[in-house]
């Protein structure tokens, strides 16, 4: 993931910060405690396409 693309991408639920997972190959948003997928290098930042993040997840 371009570190420049991950600096302008926010959050669609809650215009958030976003970090990418490289192991699992999503975004995550700590703050609306979802996870979405990168699918061919390209960021689908729909919320019905996102996973909720377990708590497990987020301690990590």
């Amino acid at each position: 993931m371009d570190p420049k693309l991950l600096e302008l991408l926010v959050c669609p639920v809650t215009k958030g910060p976003l970090t990418y997972a490289k192991e699992t190959q999503e975004l995550i948003s700590r703050s609306a405690r979802l996870a979405y997928p990168v699918r061919d290098g390209i960021p689908v930042l729909l919320e019905n396409e996102a996973r909720p993040l377990t708590d497990e997840e987020l301690e990590a």
